[in-house]
């Protein structure tokens, strides 16, 4: 099989017929393809007059190799041993380190064991629901913590800077489960949330059928260990404690697991501080955006709506940049602990509300902390949340701003034509209120640069609800090249949460990772 990248062809290309396109553009003989597979597809928009999207196709044909450009390539094949363990590992998280961690140590046949603190994404949706119709926040369900992990309640954004060959295994095995087969093609792949929640549940029902046990409500609050090395678990369900055996532990709890890292900070398990980035949402009208970046082809059939992704280096040293674009879709709570108030994005498949919104980070560097402490990113951002929870009012509405207003530094007093899409409620009040001065003049400048970048980005009317606060843990957990932690034997840090990861899909390579070290671990324990 062969690959043919860099193809030019128009919005209006019927991809029913493109068989017969390769033929006559690669001079094939349309009998001798045996199949062609669209392997890419992305919109090229640099010139606004000559919208069109670049392909790259999969062709297996005869005389294949005589085809110039082309690049030879073989389909990855993925297993794992069939092994038996002694004792049951024991995952601590579902999210998408969890979940591909628990796949692939189920088809190894070691009957893993998953503790997920928060509810079955079912449940799940309704808790969310609840407290964005202003109802209580449970700290244990939201959108943090339950099935799915974060990623579920924000747009399923597949897009990573990582290379793995296991990443087409991830795509393929979403799609066997439920996902949209056009994330295997796409040049910026989404599920959306609607469809991420089926492809989770089907997930699960598979892992099951594997032998695998999924534990909800079961908080994990503790170890026990023999000669340095993890021989139990303990969770909390109901208010009871359980105490689980395991000689290995895939820790996989995501980045806004606080308790979890008190927790091993007071067992002396070794951590380290890690950067992180903190900042707004800032929104626009979705057709605005579609506009400033389709130019006259807004609209276009072929189109969905559209995304950007921003970055600029500022005069004082910061860094501002979009992260998590949700084109289409909402600004969501994503509290996670009482009086303190964080926010995301969130879209569905469609992409089809009325704005997009977007992240817009300023990094905070480890020396910002002021202190040591391994932990004092974390209480970093806990300081920002809770002066975010009393800008907005102490009711869990979020504080917003204007651009316009920003820019000056007044508070905002009338919305304009760019409403707010979070929920519950919003509270006017100036960033200057919950955020450091220096993120703010960052903001100020990144801002302004960001207008030069895409039209009406700097929209005076553009929308700023605050905080964005969890886009990555403040905190990593070290660990060995075994993928060990360093401090005790068969416990394996994963994912966001350890920080080895920032994504759905970096995520879930760690957790194959990790599950595949666990699996060499019994392995090496059986030929002894």
């Amino acid at each position: 099989m062969i690959r043919i990248n860099n193809i030019k062809v128009p919005l209006d290309f019927d991809f029913s017929e493109l068989k017969k396109f390769c033929a006559g553009k690669f001079n094939i003989p349309e009998k001798n393809i045996y199949s062609v597979r669209l392997a890419k597809k992305s919109v090229d928009a640099r010139r606004k007059n000559d919208v069109h999207f670049i392909i790259s196709v999969d062709i297996s044909a005869k005389g294949e190799k005589s085809v110039k450009n082309a690049v030879s390539i073989e389909k990855f094949v993925y297993t794992v041993p069939e092994i038996k363990a002694k004792k049951r590992p024991v995952i601590v998280g579902f999210g998408p380190a969890g979940m591909f961690a628990a796949l692939v140590l189920a088809m190894a046949g070691t009957e893993p064991i998953i503790l997920e603190r928060g509810m079955d994404v079912d449940s799940r949706v309704q808790a969310v629901e609840t407290f964005r119709n202003g109802g209580e926040l449970n700290p244990d369900c939201n959108i943090q913590f339950g099935e799915g992990g974060a990623g579920t309640f924000s747009d399923g954004k597949l897009t990573t800077g990582i290379k793995d060959k296991r990443i087409g295994w991830i795509l393929e095995k979403l799609v066997e489960f439920g996902a949209p087969d056009e994330i295997l093609y796409l040049a910026k792949p989404h599920i959306g949330t609607d469809k991420l929640r089926e492809t989770v549940k089907n997930l699960r029902q598979y892992v099951i059928s594997l032998g695998a046990e999924i534990r909800f409500n079961s908080k994990f609050v503790g170890y026990e260990t023999e000669n340095d090395c993890i021989s139990a678990v303990i969770c909390n369900c109901g208010g009871n404690d359980y105490r689980t055996d395991t000689d290995n532990v895939i820790l996989a709890t995501g980045h806004s697991a606080r308790d979890v890292f008190e927790m091993l900070y007071k067992k002396n398990i070794e951590l380290s501080q890690k950067s992180f980035s903190v900042g707004v949402r800032i929104e626009h009208l979705r057709k605005d955006i579609d506009k400033a970046m389709y130019g006259s082809f807004a609209g276009h059939k072929a189109l969905k709506a559209a995304d950007y992704k921003l970055a600029v280096h500022l005069p004082n040293g910061r860094t501002i940049y979009t992260f998590c674009m949700c084109p289409g879709g909402f600004v969501v709570p994503a509290s996670s602990e009482q009086g303190r108030l964080a926010v995301n994005g969130m879209s569905c498949f469609a992409r089809d509300a009325e704005n997009s919104n977007s992240a817009l980070l300023v990094n905070i560097n480890t020396q910002d902390y002021g202190s040591s402490n391994p932990l004092a990113g974390m209480y970093f951002q806990r300081e920002l949340e809770e002066k975010a929870f009393i800008a907005g009012g102490c009711d869990y509405s979020a504080p917003v701003s204007l651009v316009g207003d920003f820019m000056v530094g007044r508070i905002s007093q009338k919305i304009g034509r760019i409403k707010p899409s979070y929920m519950p409620k919003t509270k006017f009040a100036r960033p200057e209120e919950y955020l450091p001065d220096f993120v703010c003049e960052s903001l100020r400048m990144g801002i302004k640069e960001m207008g030069r970048k895409i039209n009406g980005f700097d929209n005076p009317k553009a929308v700023l609800t605050g905080i964005e606060s969890r886009s990555s843990s403040p905190v990593r957990i070290n660990r060995t090249e075994s993928l060990e932690s360093v401090s005790v034997g068969g416990l394996f840090p994963c994912g966001e949460g350890a920080g080895y990861a920032g994504g759905i899909v970096s995520a879930a390579v760690d957790g194959m990772k990790c599950a595949e070290a666990v699996i060499n671990k019994i392995v090496s324990e059986i030929n002894k």
